[in-house]
């Protein structure tokens, strides 16, 4: 039997400063840089589940919504939605604070797949199962599974058609 966790001890914050370095020439961040920082949080909440080293499996459709822009703070709150035998589908919610009006606006979201992996061998190994406890965990949770159908039924799609 396989051990449980809770969401809560997966859970991840990250927190950026958006610097010219990081933005393109309109002084917006680029979207490159966003899905680095979206994929170390998510890498964190991941490994925090499982006690291990997590990779990056798949990344689900990220969307831009809102300009993220110099001097902006960048907020990325991760968390496993749901465990199965060997992933894990981690969430992650991007939020923006313009540091001059404290406006909080909800940038992006996304949906990262993860492997936990035995460093010896390379091989995945099996993670800890997840108890969601408030409705929004187990909102996340059930619609984790359909992601996953729906990931799986794509990927069966590309190898047969």
């Amino acid at each position: 039997m396989r051990p449980v966790k809770t969401v809560k001890e997966s859970q991840t914050d990250m927190i950026e400063l958006i610097q010219p370095n990081d933005t393109n020439i309109l002084g917006n961040l680029m979207g490159g840089r966003l899905m680095h920082f979206i994929d170390i949080a998510a890498a964190l909440a991941a490994a925090r589940h499982c006690n291990n080293v997590a990779v990056t499996a798949s990344v689900d459709n990220i969307s831009f919504h809102h300009p993220i822009r110099i001097a902006d703070i960048v907020r990325l709150k991760a968390s496993v939605n749901r465990a199965f035998r060997t992933s894990m589908e981690v969430g992650v919610k991007v939020e923006v604070e313009d540091i001059k009006t404290s406006t909080i606006t909800h940038s992006n979201s996304a949906y990262l797949t993860f492997v936990s992996i035995n460093q010896a061998t390379g091989k995945p190994i099996e993670v800890p199962e997840i108890k969601p406890e408030t409705p929004d965990e187990i909102r996340r949770f059930e619609q984790a599974l359909h992601r996953r159908e729906h990931r799986l039924k794509l990927e069966s799609e590309k190898k047969n058609g």
